[in-house]
């Protein structure tokens, strides 16, 4: 196999030592545009509530389009892909995710959004489970594997900030039925299209799975995904994963809405203000990186669910105060309005932290199993956490619906101390 980048043809090889720059960039790049279509669905809810004129439960049906789609078509091929090809996988799921961002403005109905998304957690599916199995092909360390893992993720919420001013940037906030935002699909499939490209150029040197994969029937590689299952710390694991996902989604998914309806921002402003709690969480991500070695990932841990549950703790009562006019410039936006997005920051570090524990102590010939059951559970904990919070929203429209979030937020916190006991068993 292998090491480092070398040049063959011409294409990158990627072996198992680092990463070329190339390579980074191709696989970056395939990453950031699921970000950007997979957490565009808060800012498509808003829209289609005002464009397609339908409610807050049929339009949160959007989430449950993308999330069930990634779980069952995790939960199906995740084990395979490395028999598949993940250079090949990759560049599939970007060009499915492709045609569902044509069909959008072509269509120009809500079964479109939703084909949409079904194509995007398609696409996803198969791209999450490949990047983070290319990962551990060239990390041979646990420090190596979570500082890899830690950008690449913190790169997916740079993407998801620039989503929320892209979609803006379409959005006509004088004129709610104005088609003008279907208008950014077009530059989306464009960039599938490039990044499946940019994909195609790089090599990628998966002997070593391949090799493996070859000897294991397909049924077999299911049952050992499957088997996992059984282990006590993996249930804990995937339990904590739900748990991150069902709270992340269920705040950020309606985001947009809780500025536009209970803070009063119209809706150019509340989709670019929501694009806060993004950046919240890749400046956490980064920040967390520098602070891990020294006070030790479970304390880094505890201390974001408490940071977490201090600022749901005192939003509700800000918001009230905030009062029903309309903010139409930045200049009018209440700070209430900043200070819930600052939650991205103490969640930042949860997901990929809780991911590294695991992922660095298990065999990489059985990771990409590892991983379809973490792409499962974050589907099934972001279609559950969005759908629990425009129930509670409808029922009741205002901000008292995050004091719901505190509960899972203490959940969390035990998951994450068994797993710790777990991990040093």
């Amino acid at each position: 196999m292998a090491v480092g980048g070398s040049v063959a043809g011409d294409q990158v090889v990627i072996g198992t030592s680092e990463a070329s720059l190339a390579a980074k960039f191709a696989l970056g790049l395939g990453y950031a545009i699921f970000a950007i279509l997979l957490n565009s669905v808060g800012t498509v809810i808003l829209q289609s509530i005002g464009y397609f004129h339908v409610d807050n439960v049929t339009a949160s049906t959007l989430e449950a389009f993308k999330d069930l789609t990634i779980a069952v078509v995790s939960f199906l091929l995740a084990a395979q892909l490395p028999r598949f090809g993940l250079k090949r996988a990759m560049i599939a799921a970007l060009l499915i995710a492709g045609a569902g961002c044509v069909l959008v403005p072509l269509a120009d109905s809500f079964w479109a959004t939703r084909a949409m998304f079904f194509a995007t957690g398609f696409g996803f599916a198969l791209m999450k489970v490949s990047v983070y199995s290319v990962i551990g092909l060239f990390t041979s360390s646990a420090s190596g594997h979570a500082r890899l893992l830690g950008m690449v993720e913190a790169a997916f919420m740079a993407a998801v900030v620039a989503s929320a001013w892209i979609f803006a940037w379409f959005i006509n906030p004088a004129d709610p039925a104005s088609p003008s935002w279907l208008g950014v699909y077009w530059l989306l499939a464009a960039l599938c299209a490039i990044a499946a490209v940019a994909i195609a150029l790089v090599r990628i040197d998966e002997s070593a799975l391949k090799d493996s994969a070859g000897d294991q029937a397909p049924a077999a590689a299911f049952r050992e995904m499957i088997g996992l299952l059984a282990m006590r710390v993996t249930q804990v694991f995937i339990a904590g994963v739900f748990l991150y996902v069902f709270i992340e989604q269920g705040l950020g998914t309606w985001l947009p809405t809780i500025n536009h309806k209970v803070l009063g921002l119209d809706g150019q402003i509340a989709v670019q203000a929501a694009s806060a709690f993004a950046l919240a969480i890749a400046a956490g991500r980064f920040a967390a990186g520098m602070v891990v070695a020294r006070i030790g990932w479970l304390r880094l841990l505890l201390g974001c669910f408490a940071g977490m549950a201090a600022i749901l703790l005192v939003v509700p009562s800000l918001a009230a105060q905030s009062g029903p006019a309309v903010v139409t410039s930045w200049s009018q936006v209440p700070f209430v309005a900043y200070l819930l997005p600052a939650i991205g920051f103490f969640m930042a570090p949860i997901y990929p932290t809780l991911n590294s524990v695991v992922l660095s102590a298990v065999p990489k010939t059985r990771q990409a199993g590892l991983i379809g059951l973490i792409v499962v559970f974050s589907a099934l904990g972001g279609t559950t956490g969005s759908r629990m919070v425009a129930v509670l929203f409808s029922a009741q429209p205002s901000a008292q619906v995050l004091y719901s979030l505190l509960v899972p937020i203490a959940v969390l916190s035990a998951a994450t101390l068994w797993l710790s006991r777990l991990a040093r068993d």
